[in-house]
Order: C-alpha cells, then structure tokens, then sequence
C-alpha cells in the first residue's frame, strides 16, 4: 500500500468519526485520538505529542500478546515464546498495522517532515503504539485485546507456523475452540511403505472443511504439519463457522 501524504500543520481539523470508524473504536474522550495523532514535529510543546502515549502503547501492547503467547501455547517453552513475541512486536509489524488502519493521511505533523514524502517507519510504528494506549485509557484492556485479536493474532499463527518446537495442534485447536465452537479432527488420507516403515498422509478438519493433507514419518508427525498447514490457510478464509 502505497503511504499517503500528510498533513502539513495540526491547525487542519482531524476527521474524528472517519478515523474512528477505521481504527474500529469509537472514543468517549477524542481528544486522547488527537494526541495519539499528533506529532512531535506538530505538536506546541513535547508533552503535547504522542510520545508519551507511545511509551505507554509499548507496554500494554508487549503485555498483551505475552498473555496471548501464554494462552495459545501451553506447552511452549519461554524461548520459543520470546523469538514469536520478538517479531510480532516490531516495528516491521506495528507499521504494516498502522497502514492497514489506514491511518496515516490523519497524522498531525509540523514542517519538521517534509510534505509528499514517505512516512518514516519508526513514525507509523509509534503511532500504532500511540492508538493502542489512547484506546487503553479511553475504554480499559478489553477493546485493546479486541485490537490485538483483529491484527496481530494473525501475524502469531504467521510466525508461529514457521517455528520449530511449537504446538501447531495445540495452537489450531485454540483458534478453532474459540473461532468456531468445535474442535479438529485428523483423517487418515493415505498410508505407504511397510509395516516397519510406513508413512502417512493426514489432513486435519474443522466442522466439514478439509485443509491440505501433509506426509508424516507417524501419525503425530503427519498430525503435527497437517494441523500447520490448516493455519496457514485460515489466514486467508472468511471467519465463518464450518457447517455441521
């Protein structure tokens, strides 16, 4: 996505319903948006800008989804939690999540960034951080953890299907539970070699639907990258309920 230009002086109003209706939440208190919209270089003074909300953002939001690593993999251990929280929380991440908004033409900003210019990535990063604190003191945790859910529990499967040593049974059937109210299930597609040596070909299941089976040395193995496959795919289906 292409970044958007900015706006050159904070005196241009901010379109607090739009914004709002894009972020998904709608504020008691808009000014706590304003600030997390507002720029250093577009601010009166520091204390007037988004720094501080940033600080604040960065916290709440590494909290969050250490909590969610902690509910989605049980049997992981803190290394592997760490390595997934290292990325689902980087500035990388925070940026693609703030053009996903589509919040960036809504950046107050001085003369200090120059117009028609590209939006430096520590910029949109901090603003996503900036929206996660503003959301926090305007309406507590829970429409925050609504915000994680939305954007950054997809980048976890994500990265979570790409690491070595994780659960990805455990982890589909947590999404699974909690999306659609039922639990996967293994099928058997095919067997090969002998008895002594043989592979299987397993797809996993939720509700009627089938994900692309995957080859195994045993059936948990099988299990294991069929459950991995079945994430990769829900990251690009519509979260419907599968039929009975």
């Amino acid at each position: 996505m292409p970044k958007r230009d900015r706006r050159e002086t904070p005196q241009v109003a901010v379109d607090i319903a739009e914004c709002q209706r894009r972020i998904g939440y709608e504020f008691h208190d808009p000014t706590l948006l304003v600030s997390a919209l507002t720029h250093a270089s577009g601010a009166q003074h520091r204390l007037a800008s988004n720094e501080r909300l940033e600080f604040l953002g960065d916290a709440i939001l590494g909290f969050i989804v250490c909590e969610t690593l902690y509910r989605l993999f049980p049997d992981s251990l803190e290394g592997d939690l760490t390595r997934i929280k290292s990325v689902v929380v980087s500035r990388e991440i925070c940026e693609r999540i703030t053009e996903q908004l589509d919040v960036v033409e809504f950046l107050i900003f001085g003369k200090g960034l120059a117009v028609n210019k590209p939006v430096p990535s520590s910029v949109l990063s901090d603003l996503f951080e900036s929206l996660v604190a503003a959301i926090y003191l305007d309406g507590g945790i829970d429409p925050v953890r609504t915000i994680v859910r939305r954007f950054i529990e997809p980048e976890i499967v994500k990265v979570a299907s790409g690491e070595q040593g994780l659960n990805h049974k455990s982890l589909l059937q947590q999404l699974s539970q909690r999306d659609f109210g039922v639990t996967p299930t293994y099928l058997v597609v095919e067997e090969a070699g002998p008895d002594h040596s043989k592979t299987f070909h397993i797809s996993a299941h939720i509700g009627n639907r089938s994900y692309s089976p995957a080859w195994g040395r045993n059936k948990k193995e099988a299990e294991q990258k069929a459950a991995a496959n079945a994430l990769e795919e829900l990251q690009g289906e519509p979260q419907l309920p599968p039929a009975p």
